[in-house]
């Protein structure tokens, strides 16, 4: 015999068994579970930071808030990459140019030009003056970016075949909000 609740709404009283109880309240469960999935995995990540790259805009083991909702890289973003060439982790940089711009770097200036134009990097920690060993491309390819960290000098990057270009699909989401340390809880610079 089945145990049955008593349930009473608006129109008299309707009878629920306990089975159709604990199979909507598992349903109600694996909804909500559903949609925690698809944020995390749509909307925003938790990602730490690892190492000394990105130094000082970021440090090592700063938890930081990634979004990747409907997001398209754009020079000066800071991102969260799947991995590079030869590397099987996530790492964390800059993009510095998109598809389609032209790149130079002069290493005995530390400039870095985009499209003919010197940018502004009031983020680095030294001028760019260590030159990796992949080759510069004077045009970064469609569907790719060239990434670097801030921190130009310690930092494994696009100019490094380790790294290399970064295929846009490799790229987890956009650094937005640093939330630990507590004390430099709020948004990462870009």
């Amino acid at each position: 015999m089945e145990e049955k609740t008593i349930v009473s709404d608006n129109t008299g009283t309707e009878e629920i068994s306990l089975t159709q109880s604990c199979y909507e309240w598992l349903h109600t469960f694996m909804i909500a579970i559903t949609l925690v999935v698809l944020v995390l995995t749509f909307v925003f990540r938790l990602v730490d930071v690892d190492g000394d790259s990105m130094r000082d805009t970021l440090h090592d083991k700063d938890r930081l808030i990634v979004t990747n909702f409907l997001y398209t890289p754009d020079n000066g973003d800071i991102v969260v990459i799947s991995h590079g060439q030869n590397l099987n982790k996530p790492i964390i940089k800059r993009v510095i140019a998109t598809e389609g711009q032209s790149l130079k770097i002069n290493f005995q200036t530390g400039e870095v030009s985009v499209n003919g134009a010197v940018i502004d990097e009031p983020y680095i920690k030294a001028l760019t003056t260590k030159q990796g060993d992949a080759e510069i491309p004077d045009v970064v390819p469609e569907g790719m970016v060239f990434v670097m960290g801030d921190n130009r000098n310690h930092s494994t990057d696009s100019r490094f075949s380790a790294v290399g270009l970064i295929p846009v699909t490799n790229i987890i989401g956009k650094a937005q909000y640093r939330v630990s340390p507590l004390n430099s809880f709020g948004s990462v610079y870009q």
